[in-house]
């Protein structure tokens, strides 16, 4: 029987961690780049998503590429231990929704986080046995297009949906070639999609749709 999954996004699709996320980073940067403006949630609301590299580029212009990618590093694994610690907030039907979709389908994350924040996620929620895989940037250090088609190869899945709320999720799923479900109520706006969701319980419609 053909394999169906649907891939998720994590930020702005799943939960929001922008809140203990920005307090981990704020206090990194006291530490290691002292001086520099503190981080809104606003300011960090408008780069998830993006990988390390870009992150450097916004954030610590006046680093050279090394040390802010050091800086951030840094920043990730005490991200990751304010989420072991404290969690972070999930979207309304996030639970109840990975129930009833996993019954049907396979079900993945392909974010372009760390290493170990998937994992702090899955644990704090108890989700593991709901996943049947994940990938992360951290992981592959692909971006998130080539994570998709090497996730999709990897589970032997043979017909799958993207689900992620801003235009670089879009894209991402576009270049691997599969319909992208934008999640309307995340971080972003997208140019168009197979689907949209206003509430994560509207989930299971939207892919029965797509995938049967």
């Amino acid at each position: 029987m053909m394999k169906k999954a649907v891939i998720f996004d994590l930020d702005g699709t799943l939960w929001d961690s922008v809140s203990v996320i920005t307090e981990a980073w704020n206090e990194v940067f006291s530490e290691r780049a002292p001086g520099r403006e503190p981080l809104t949630e606003e300011m960090m609301r408008s780069l998830m998503g993006k990988t390390l590299p870009e992150f450097s580029a916004a954030l610590l212009p006046d680093k050279s590429p090394e040390e802010g990618l050091d800086i951030l590093g840094e920043c990730c694994r005490r991200e990751v231990t304010f989420i072991e610690r404290k969690g972070a907030k999930l979207y309304p039907w996030v639970p109840e929704t990975l129930r009833e979709l996993s019954v049907r389908y396979s079900l993945y994350i392909v974010s372009n986080c760390e290493d170990g924040y998937i994992q702090a996620f899955l644990d704090y929620y108890d989700a593991r046995p709901l996943f049947e895989g994940f990938l992360s940037f951290g992981d592959t250090h692909l971006d998130k297009d080539e994570n998709i088609l090497y996730l999709i190869e990897k589970y032997g899945i043979g017909r799958a949906v993207y689900v992620g709320d801003t235009e670089k999720d879009r894209l991402c799923t576009r270049k691997a070639g599969l319909p992208f479900i934008h999640a309307a109520y995340g971080f972003g706006d997208v140019a168009e999609c197979d689907e949209k969701i206003d509430s994560f319980s509207e989930l299971p419609q939207k892919a029965e749709k797509i995938l049967g």
